[in-house]
């Protein structure tokens, strides 16, 4: 096989990322972007993003989940913390998320540290989800070699059988992780491939340092 991509070419023309238009926190800037791709362009799930991690095995690893909650302390997805992903995280907290939206021609990187957050929290966002959702948290042992389809589907209608009209708890191996940034990267596309690239680094002081890279 011997696929050549060099012709997929685009123009990136439809705005600018200038320093007398941004704020000095990220994170005001980061919910200004996302308000303006959920609103203005057509992107599906403009929360779904990629979260990068270190595996057991030392290898990078990349997947999209989707993104449940933000504050000025960081950003909250949720997992099944047996899975690759959560025990990876446990191991190695350093980890990288990114949102890519190309009807926007917009990208962010963000490099931060993970923490579980406090049970009451994951407890209440469990209690919000539909009951398919709570249920499909325990017929999966995420990331576990399973024999076949039909394995799932079982598990699944015996569960669904179990808890009738039942309350459902939240398992303790299910739950939100925080990834509290310390360097964030806003990315807007820009002709000739002359990119905007602004860096947010956070400084000791907790204050954010502002840099423009090169594309």
């Amino acid at each position: 096989m011997n696929t050549d991509l060099g012709n997929y070419r685009k123009s990136y023309e439809k705005q600018e990322l200038l320093e007398e238009n941004i704020s000095d926190n990220p994170m005001e800037l980061f919910q200004k972007w996302f308000y303006e791709v959920d609103k203005n362009f057509d992107v599906e799930e403009a929360n779904a993003m990629t979260v990068s991690t270190i595996g057991l095995d030392g290898f990078p690893k990349s997947r999209v989940v989707l993104l449940k909650k933000y504050t000025y302390e960081g950003f909250i997805f949720y997992t099944n913390y047996n899975s690759e992903k959560g025990k990876a995280i446990i191991e190695n907290p350093n980890v990288c998320l990114s949102f890519f939206w190309p009807s926007a021609e917009r990208q962010i990187i963000i490099k931060g540290k993970a923490e579980k957050i406090s049970e009451n929290l994951s407890d209440g966002y469990f209690e919000s989800r539909p009951r398919g959702s709570q249920i499909g948290a325990l017929v999966s042992n995420q990331s576990d070699v399973i024999e076949n389809r039909a394995e799932l589907e079982d598990k699944l209608k015996q569960l669904v059988e179990q808890f009738e009209g039942q309350e459902i708890e939240r398992p303790k191996h299910w739950g939100g992780f925080i990834i509290k940034p310390v360097e964030i990267e806003f990315w807007q596309g820009r002709p000739n491939r002359l990119h905007d690239r602004i860096r947010f680094k956070l400084q000791e002081d907790f204050n954010w340092e502002i840099d423009r890279l090169a594309p």
